[in-house]
């Protein structure tokens, strides 16, 4: 029976093996090819995604949670869309809501993680406690929105502190703010229809150098904070409600299961 146990849990793991190996080629290869160009930022970017790649398998082996496979493929696919595509392809560039993509799916991710730790233990035989559904989603939610923020706050670090962009600048053609009021009042003042904006600077000879910012003023990554935000929050929601459904009724809402970690029970799998 055991034996038939461990054959049917590696023969539902033979997608996300394929998926992994598959990943985990491209990304070998990428990172020969920097290591060529002599690219080491790129080097060390591909060799962190390897080191993410795992995590899944660490999780499931040495924590005994049992990760679902669409999960699991989700999460491998995740990493590489960050940090290869991403980063070391420039899709974050070539494909304006990109970055807007991946933080809707990390706020869903988040969102199913927090609420199987919470449902884990609600389920406890070892602990004598009974959440409500309402409260299981509500905890689920703000673990998702309290890792997006927190994320944010490293790539703000990353750029005040390493000068990075993490915090994509965006232009716009509007501003508003008391700053700019020419009576010095604390009342904002509009400029709408910005066409370009100049900037002086002095370079290390300290010769001035203007540069002209096309299209309007360059906003300095508050935009793109706001609106990661908003769609992990929107994620975030999502799956909040259909763990909420599930709670409520568990044969009628068996799909959230594939997005459900869950510890493992009576299985010796090696």
């Amino acid at each position: 029976m055991l034996k038939n146990v461990k054959e049917a849990y590696r023969e539902s793991k033979k997608s996300t093996l394929i998926v992994y190996f598959i990943l985990r080629t491209l990304v070998i290869i990428s990172l020969i090819a920097q290591i060529l160009h002599r690219n080491w930022d790129n080097v060390f970017l591909c060799v962190l995604t390897l080191i993410l790649f795992l995590i899944p398998f660490i999780v499931d082996r040495r924590l005994k949670i049992e990760l679902p496979n669409a999960l699991e493929i989700i999460i491998l696919l995740f990493i590489f869309s960050a940090e290869i595509l991403g980063e070391l392809q420039n899709f974050y560039g070539i494909f304006k809501h990109w970055d807007t993509m991946l933080h809707t799916i990390n706020g869903f991710l988040c969102a199913a993680i927090g609420f199987s730790l919470v449902d884990i233990f609600n389920k406890s035989e070892n602990v004598h406690i009974n959440l409500s559904p309402i409260f299981v989603a509500v905890v689920a939610f703000c673990f998702s929105m309290t890792i997006g923020v927190l994320w944010e706050f490293f790539e703000f670090t990353g750029d005040q502190v390493f000068q990075m962009d993490m915090q994509k600048d965006t232009i716009v053609n509007s501003i508003s703010s008391i700053h700019l009021n020419p009576e010095g009042k604390n009342k904002e003042y509009t400029i709408d229809d910005i066409d370009h904006t100049v900037i002086y600077h002095e370079d290390k000879n300290g010769n001035l150098v203007e540069t002209t910012i096309e299209g309007g003023y360059l906003d300095l990554g508050i935009i793109d904070t706001m609106k990661d935000l908003i769609v992990n929050f929107i994620g975030a929601i999502v799956f909040s409600i259909i763990g909420y459904l599930y709670i409520k009724n568990r044969d009628e809402y068996q799909f959230a299961e594939k997005f459900i970690p869950r510890l493992k029970r009576n299985r010796d799998v090696k």
